[in-house]
């Protein structure tokens, strides 16, 4: 059960969003929604960023329409998406699965608003000018996955005290890789840790680096957090299953399916907050003057289950620390 509530900074004030004159103005206004990942497993996500529209007043299908499009973890079908979205003339674009989908659609338009969810520092991307003053036609949430691997590392050091090594998983496709390669590794160096990098962008590469894994015998697992595995959740948790391989997510969903543990943001929350931006965009306010909202609180997810079937005891200060216990 959840001890802790997710808390997201916002503020800012609304001002007015100029229409855009078009021959042909919609009877309702059409939210283009691109996501880089698969809208398997998605649904509870697209209720929420929904939930998050309604309370604003705006319902699904009745005076607001949703055109979902899913990129499957494929980042070079991103720039074509985005430009259809452009030139069916939405009323908003929003993206989520990381940065390859927000930089497509800011690649895309300078005028439609944009309202994004990244994992790494959107000003730095070039995304917005600033975090209180986004200057531009984007804005929305970053959610701060590259800051996390400290904590990811410590969580799975606190599980096996004698840990000296550990592997991890990243796609070298995806454009925060490098920085999250250099937080993991300077993360275990504090520890006294070494790790041992796999990457892979292609479900063969996934199983070859799982046999790699295998091999070389290491203790645990930390999967990046990045859209591709996010959209092959199913293969990566079966995968560590088989080989008895304790693994560690950076989402609440990938435990909650059978993986042993993950740590980072409750993705329903964000996704809410998204439709609440996307509402107050769509009643008149400015991508420009609305800030990019930041988590404070984070969730420690722990699957008792998977432990129990990996034979893993876990120690009591880190049940302690869970805010979710799956049983």
């Amino acid at each position: 059960m959840k001890r802790r509530e997710f808390i997201m900074l916002v503020g800012g004030t609304a001002a007015a969003w100029p229409l855009v004159s078009r021959a042909q103005q919609p009877t309702i206004p059409v939210i283009g929604f691109l996501s880089s990942l698969s809208r398997e497993g998605a649904v509870q996500l697209e209720a929420a960023f929904q939930q998050g529209l309604s309370e604003a007043g705006y319902v699904y299908g009745q005076n607001v329409a949703i055109e979902y499009r899913w990129a499957l973890g494929q980042y070079d079908r991103l720039p074509a998406i985005a430009a259809e979205f452009v030139q069916r003339r939405v009323n908003i674009l929003v993206t989520v699965g990381g940065e390859p989908a927000a930089l497509a659609a800011k690649a895309a338009t300078s005028t439609i608003p944009i309202v994004f969810l990244v994992g790494s520092d959107p000003v730095k991307l070039g995304l917005v000018a600033s975090y209180n003053r986004p200057n531009g036609n984007a804005t929305g949430v970053n959610i701060l996955t590259e800051t996390m691997e400290p904590k990811r590392i410590g969580i799975l050091r606190e599980l096996l005290p004698q840990m000296s090594k550990i592997g991890v998983l990243i796609n070298p496709n995806f454009p925060p890789a490098e920085l999250q390669s250099r937080e993991i590794s300077q993360a275990a160096r504090s520890l006294d840790m070494q790790t041992e990098l796999f990457r892979a962008s292609s479900e063969r590469e996934i199983e070859s680096a799982f046999r790699s894994i295998a091999q070389q015998n290491l203790p645990a697992l930390i999967v990046a957090t990045d859209p591709f595995f996010v959209a092959r959740r199913s293969d990566l948790i079966a995968l560590a299953a088989r080989q008895r391989l304790p693994t560690l997510y950076g989402f609440r969903d990938l435990a909650v399916d059978g993986g042993l543990m993950s740590y980072g943001i409750d993705l329903g929350q964000v996704y809410r907050e998204l439709g609440v931006y996307a509402a107050r965009i769509l009643k008149g306010a400015q991508p420009a003057e609305l800030p990019v909202m930041q988590p404070t609180k984070f969730e420690f997810v722990l699957n008792l289950k998977t432990a129990k079937a990996l034979g893993l005891a876990i120690p009591d200060k880190l049940l302690a620390l869970a805010d979710e216990v799956i049983e």
